[in-house]
């Protein structure tokens, strides 16, 4: 079944924005980390940025900053002053995923669009340009203070669009960031585009996607 929204808000890095840091750190740290124990490395690192947004707001820098330096306590590797800066300084340059910048055009004439994302003020404009679309509103976790999946990042959105989650449709390539929260708040619809870097669970009434062409789909274009 087909619906408009009044609304469609996104998550910005890993749904529309390809977000290697992964790759990027896997890079940094060749040579200091043995190649077999790189995937379990990037593992922690992972989790522990997931970990360093759940707490109090921090600039997106520090948790960078924490992250590695726990990913490397973890693993016993070497860590650099440099690295967060390095790995930081990385994701100006990150690109959308293949046919986001299509299907934004898309749905523009149709629906406004919402950036949610764990980003800064002077962050975040560079990867909208990589998107190439008009967003009604960029609205970022510094602004929010406070890191998705942590409902005070939604409840600011919804403050600034006047508008309740009942209203609106979340899109996000991750349920733990995104889509439980989305569901615990009630929002009208959830997709999930599945990118292969988290798994889909059942049970949370979410459309789950396998390309991001097939989202008009979803609300009858």
């Amino acid at each position: 079944m087909s619906f408009m929204p009044k609304f469609i808000s996104f998550d910005c890095y890993g749904t529309l924005i390809n977000f290697e840091m992964g790759p990027a750190a896997k890079r940094l740290f060749a040579g200091r980390v043995p190649d077999d124990r790189m995937p379990a490395f990037l593992e922690s690192f992972r989790a522990f940025r997931l970990d360093e947004v759940l707490g109090a707001w921090k600039p997106f820098h520090e948790v960078i900053e924490n992250a590695v330096r726990r990913a490397c306590k973890a693993h016993g590797v070497n860590c650099r002053d440099s690295d967060a800066r390095t790995l930081y300084d990385a994701i100006p340059a990150f690109q959308p995923h293949a046919h986001v910048v299509e299907v934004l055009k898309t749905l523009v004439p149709h629906v406004p669009l919402v950036l949610l994302s764990n980003s800064m003020i002077d962050l975040i404009p560079a990867s909208v340009i990589h998107l190439r679309a008009q967003f009604h509103e960029v609205i970022t976790a510094e602004e929010a203070r406070a890191y998705k999946p942590r409902m005070q990042a939604f409840e600011h959105m919804f403050d600034r669009l006047g508008c309740g989650p009942r209203q609106m449709m979340h899109v996000s390539s991750s349920f733990r960031y995104d889509l439980m929260t989305a569901t615990d708040l009630g929002f009208m619809a959830r997709a999930f585009i599945d990118r292969q870097h988290e798994p889909a669970l059942e049970g949370y009434g979410v459309s789950r996607i396998t390309d991001i062409r097939q989202l008009p789909g979803l609300v009858g274009l």
